[in-house]
């Protein structure tokens, strides 16, 4: 518990917090990395770029901070956050690097404003944290039965082209059977070396059900646009990975996993390759048998961007209780309505019959996300109903 004697000072800091965050956070990665080179191994380069992963550290400082007396808020972001710890191989070793720098950055942006009893107060408020994460880290850990961050090879067993952004890599082991269990919507973490050295690693859910005799993972090839570079793991998997190939892949984690009270109804709403846990959760059920009620509602810009299509279809004949809805954003001509698609623009609940006292589970943008999150609250879902997979930083906007 953060003592008497910071609290005030950690109170005071969201406003600051509010308006230096991103200048602090962007601070605290320049230094850290001149420092510490070897690090960039470790963080996700492209968003580094692109300025998302700045902005999210920003912005879980200041819910942090917001919420440092509402562990019901934090909990399930911190859940999130030891499972993205785990699959990439944070240790305990990076956590004084990390507390060094970031206090270093709050001093340098603030200036006199930065007192002493102020980063004595943050210094005491992430060492609390930073020991929640290294105990909950060292208990996932010990649960997977791998050492954190642990990588192994898998053999290609196939790639299968689903559109023309969009490739589903099947894993095996050198054996040749499934690399083991998982929970329906986890991911894992694969890396790779790329040309210029660095290392990196994605994490890319799991889009099979557990029952089958592979891992299936289905990755969009991630291109440059005005507010980011090219995905740099993406385009190189689909550049060079061919079925025979060995690539090295981490156990699964993931905290975004299939709700196990089967007497509730499911919502699944998804966007572009966010239909990939929600394709592993309906595929889990398939293969179980099951006689829940699901909507599987998904988003796509049309026809050709759409993943997975054919297993969708598959699985609707093995669940007499699934009932899928599609939004096609800009229909082409050869798309059919009321066969390829069901409603024409973005996805609109309004337009969905939802079932009564369901369990919501989103994925995609996040703006897609966003919008739904704020819909739902609107019709009346609680929070505890609602729950969402986040690719890439999250901006934690439901805390703020």
């Amino acid at each position: 518990m953060l003592s008497a004697a910071s609290r005030p000072y950690i109170d005071a800091s969201v406003p600051v917090l509010r308006e230096h965050g991103l200048a602090i956070t962007r601070h605290f990665y320049a230094s850290m990395f001149e420092a510490h080179p070897e690090l960039r191994n470790l963080f996700n380069m492209g968003n580094q770029a692109s300025g998302a992963q700045q902005q999210s550290l920003a912005s879980a400082v200041f819910a942090y901070a917001a919420n440092i007396d509402n562990a019901a808020a934090l909990a399930p972001v911190l859940e999130r956050i030891v499972h993205k710890h785990v699959s990439v191989g944070i240790t305990p070793a990076h956590y004084p690097i990390v507390g060094r720098y970031l206090l270093a950055a709050i001093k340098a942006v603030l200036g006199d404003a930065a007192t002493s009893e102020l980063i004595a107060a943050w210094d005491e408020a992430y060492w609390l944290l930073a020991g929640e994460l290294i105990a909950a880290e060292a208990r996932l850990s010990e649960q997977s039965r791998a050492p954190l961050g642990a990588l192994r090879e898998l053999v290609v067993a196939d790639v299968d082209r689903e559109t023309e952004h969009v490739v589903s890599y099947y894993l095996r082991t050198p054996e040749g059977g499934s690399p083991g269990e998982f929970a329906p919507g986890q991911y894992v973490s694969v890396a790779v070396t790329l040309p210029d050295g660095l290392q990196q690693r994605r994490q890319y859910s799991l889009s099979d059900a557990p029952e089958a005799p592979h891992w299936r993972i289905t990755v969009k090839r991630e291109e440059a646009n005005a507010s980011k570079p090219e995905g740099m793991v993406s385009n190189w998997l689909h550049a060079n990975v061919k079925a025979g190939d060995r690539i090295l892949v981490g156990p699964a984690y993931g905290e975004f996993t299939l709700p196990q009270d089967s007497a509730r109804p499911l919502v699944l709403l998804s966007a572009g390759v966010g239909i990939t846990p929600m394709m592993s959760m309906v595929a889990a059920l398939a293969a179980k048998g099951s006689r829940r009620e699901v909507l599987f509602a998904h988003a796509g810009r049309n026809g050709s961007h759409v993943a997975l299509r054919r297993h969708l279809a598959f699985a609707k004949t093995q669940l007499p209780n699934l009932r899928t809805v599609t939004f096609f954003e800009a229909p082409l001509s050869t798309d059919r309505e009321g066969i390829d698609y069901t409603h024409a623009g973005r996805m609109d609940l309004s337009r969905l019959s939802l079932p009564a006292d369901a369990d919501y589970l989103m994925c995609g943008p996040s703006a897609f996300m966003q919008t739904q999150w704020r819909a739902l609250r609107d019709a009346g879902v609680s929070a505890g109903r609602m729950r969402r997979e986040v690719f890439g930083p999250d901006a934690l906007d439901h805390l703020l």
